[in-house]
């Protein structure tokens, strides 16, 4: 199997429930044909760069998955009769499967020490009394 990334824009008036539904039955497809997830990306509601069908604003979703090259076709069929779906862009990723478990385990990390971060209180500072700004 070969890693692919699609990155996938909604219009921005699509409702939410409508939405989750497009990327439910996007996730099902790809598992469906034997594929696997490994990283799913809401970058939410951007502005392009320029106008696609009289909208100014999208919502961005992007999917890295591993895939049988014969599921590509089927995905793009359904991505392209979804009148939600303003563009969409699938391509395959070339770089090492080593870089890219890296990669996640460094975002894994990185989330696990922000989590911490926020549960950890700092003795010397409360909200009662306030450390002194020099």
């Amino acid at each position: 199997m070969r890693r692919y990334e699609l990155m996938m824009i909604l219009r921005p008036d699509v409702a939410e429930d409508r939405s989750k539904a497009i990327l439910e039955r996007t996730v099902r497809s790809i598992t469906e044909s034997g594929g696997t997830i490994l990283k799913n990306v809401p970058w939410g509601r951007r502005r392009m760069a320029y106008e696609i069908e009289g909208s100014r604003d999208g919502i961005y979703q992007i999917f890295l998955f591993e895939s049988p090259a014969s599921a590509i076709a089927e995905i793009e069929r359904v991505l392209l009769i979804t009148e939600e779906v303003l563009r969409h862009l699938v391509i395959r990723d070339e770089r090492p499967a080593s870089a890219i478990s890296d990669e996640l385990e460094e975002e894994a990390a990185d989330a696990a020490a922000a989590a911490a971060a926020d549960s950890v209180i700092d003795e010397a500072e409360s909200d009662a009394a306030p450390a002194a700004v020099e």
